[in-house]
């Protein structure tokens, strides 16, 4: 095997054409279908090479569609290998990739139609089974009607790179580099690959330019940070290719470091979480992440007796970030599964934002996770102060950033000292270009580049610790009030309510001396609270809020499964989840 790699300013193409030429029979990636209940999975394959001529028959097909660098090509299809080859197709053909999400996932209809017209895509790529729900679709929302290509149907040129075809490169028929073809332009490293759509958890979506160089130098960061060894790595994962860690950790950093990734349907985990937990031992080296929330998840859906099935002594990196990381999560996650060979070592708590192309710190991957104990008075007050007291509250530490910079800001913008809690400003090569279609603001940092995050945390012996939302921060009477520590405690005093189901934020008061908390929380789906529980419910968790935060609970609202809102990558919608309680969506107040 060829020891030349491309260099660290190659961008994802060059990184695509180099194990094509290099690699071509190496497994690149692998989708497992759960087409029933009970089936093992089936698994298909893409070497290198077979890789690279489907995405350079979807370059070919968007270029015959009438698409032209610089205009959009949304991603209209489900999970699998004729996404990925779409997203790189739109690379070669220097068309800006907008990974999205089929009409089929419910209850994000909305969401779509909005980022469509956002964009303004040239053509839909999809494929033979949603075209004609996409089709539907845009005539539901009275959306324009671009060329819809589906992608399984375009013919795929088998010609080896850097061997001789006619026709133009880049094109169906057309070997890559033909020497005997012309030079199909390379994009620039500034030219914008996609657009990362946020989730939507605090504002209305909005299109993160990311350019060739940020991916590029995000996907090496990530490499460095959770990559030992690319030559025994892959990656399993089950996040949706929409999502920027998705995206990241399943095409960008295999693409980037030659390594094989295995994926699954976001809906196949829901229905099986096993599903997910087989194929991680079934791989050397494997890394994976997940949001919080997907832990837990494991743990209470999984027989016990199943971990005496699993082998999970060769993965190496859990990722957990996306949303605040519980020290209880990877508590439970490790009694369930350590009997299965789960070094804890491989939990890795780790920070990122769509802004920042995703990846931007991790803790150690040598060493087990670490916590800070902080005084909760003082954590109210902007200051992590370290305490053994049995009511502190438990932070857990996210690491340092690779490859770029990280610092604590105050509300005017100056730096904290360590220990003081602001706002998370970001600079490096993987910081976006700034928002689609919007103006400049000091969000991306203007000339210093300093981005900022909108996440609040401190910096304590060159860790980053995430307090949380800037947006989502409760303050009531003076005092700061995390809605993650509130929900927390909520849901360890009911054990009716679904863990990591429920919304705590601020409401005015009635007479207008401020705000209260209000918690609205989904029970149980094999639960049906009475009236009279509902008041009991109310009155522990009164108690328990009071005592634990010091707070006053204006309100407990309990919904059924699935009333609370969430993002299209599975978060609290907490923002939404006010609005809709202040319209009255939850029920009379």
């Amino acid at each position: 095997m060829p020891s030349a790699r491309p260099t660290p300013q190659a961008l994802l193409t060059d990184h695509l054409r180099h194990w094509a030429r290099h690699r071509p029979q190496q497994r690149a990636h692998t989708h497992v279908d759960f087409p029933a209940p009970d089936s093992p999975g089936a698994h298909r394959t893409l070497g290198w090479r077979a890789l690279d001529a489907r995405a350079r028959a979807v370059a070919g097909g968007l270029t015959a569609a009438g698409a032209s660098p610089g205009d959009r090509a949304a991603l209209l299809l489900p999970q699998g290998l004729d996404y990925v080859a779409a997203f790189l197709g739109c690379l070669y053909a220097r068309v800006i990739a907008v990974p999205l999400f089929g009409p089929q996932l419910r209850g994000h209809e909305g969401r779509l139609a909005a980022v469509l017209a956002d964009c303004e895509p040239a053509c839909l790529l999809s494929d033979t089974a949603t075209a004609d729900s996409v089709r539907d679709f845009l005539r539901d929302y009275g959306l324009p009607e671009p060329p819809v290509v589906p992608v399984d149907r375009l013919p795929v040129d088998r010609t080896p790179v850097g061997s001789t075809a006619g026709g133009p490169v880049g094109s169906p028929g057309a070997g890559l580099d033909a020497p005997d073809a012309p030079a199909a332009p390379s994009p620039g490293p500034d030219d914008i690959a996609y657009l990362q759509y946020t989730s939507g958890s605090t504002r209305t979506p909005a299109g993160v330019m990311i350019s060739h160089a940020n991916v590029v130098a995000n996907a090496h960061q990530a490499i460095e940070a959770f990559i030992a060894d690319p030559q025994s790595a892959t990656t399993v994962g089950w996040l949706p290719l929409f999502h920027d860690m998705g995206l990241v950790l399943s095409i960008a950093a295999p693409v980037v470091g030659g390594f094989p990734s295995v994926l699954m349907d976001p809906t196949a985990f829901l229905e099986d979480p096993s599903r997910w937990l087989r194929l991680l031992g079934s791989y050397d080296g494997t890394v994976s992440a997940a949001p919080n929330f997907a832990y837990d998840y494991c743990v209470a859906r999984t027989d016990p007796a199943l971990a005496e099935e699993l082998t999970l002594d060769r993965v190496r990196v859990l990722i957990n970030g996306s949303e605040p990381v519980r020290p209880g999560t990877m508590e439970r996650f490790q009694a369930a599964f350590g009997p299965a060979g789960l070094d804890p070592v491989a939990h890795c708590p780790a920070y990122g934002l769509a802004e920042a192309t995703v990846f931007v710190t991790a803790d150690s991957r040598t060493a087990p996770p670490s916590t800070v104990s902080c005084d909760a008075d003082a954590l109210a007050a902007g200051r992590v102060e370290e305490s053994t007291d049995p009511g502190a509250t438990v932070l857990v530490a996210c690491g340092a950033p690779v490859g770029q910079e990280v610092r604590i800001t105050g509300p005017d913008g100056s730096e904290l000292p360590e220990g003081h809690v602001g706002e998370i400003r970001l600079r490096g090569p993987n910081i976006g270009l700034g928002y689609w279609k919007r103006d400049a603001d000091d969000t991306f940092g203007g000339p210093e580049g300093w981005l900022r995050s909108g996440d609040l945390g401190a910096l304590l012996d060159g860790r980053l610790l995430v307090t949380g939302r800037l947006k989502d921060l409760l303050v009531v009477d003076g005092r700061n009030h995390y809605p993650q520590d509130v929900e927390e405690t909520v849901q360890t005093v009911l054990p009716m309510v679904r863990r990591d189901r429920l919304a705590a934020f601020g409401v005015p008061r009635p007479d207008d001396t401020g705000e209260e908390l209000v918690v609205v929380a989904e029970h149980r789906r094999d639960t049906a609270p009475t009236l009279r529980e509902r008041r009991e419910a109310e009155v522990s968790v009164r108690s328990a809020v009071s005592a634990r935060h010091g707070l006053r609970l204006g309100t407990l609202v309990l919904v059924p499964p699935g009333a609370v809102p969430r993002t299209s990558s599975g978060k609290v919608a907490r923002a939404a989840s006010r609005a809709r309680f202040l319209d009255g969506g939850f029920g009379p107040r």
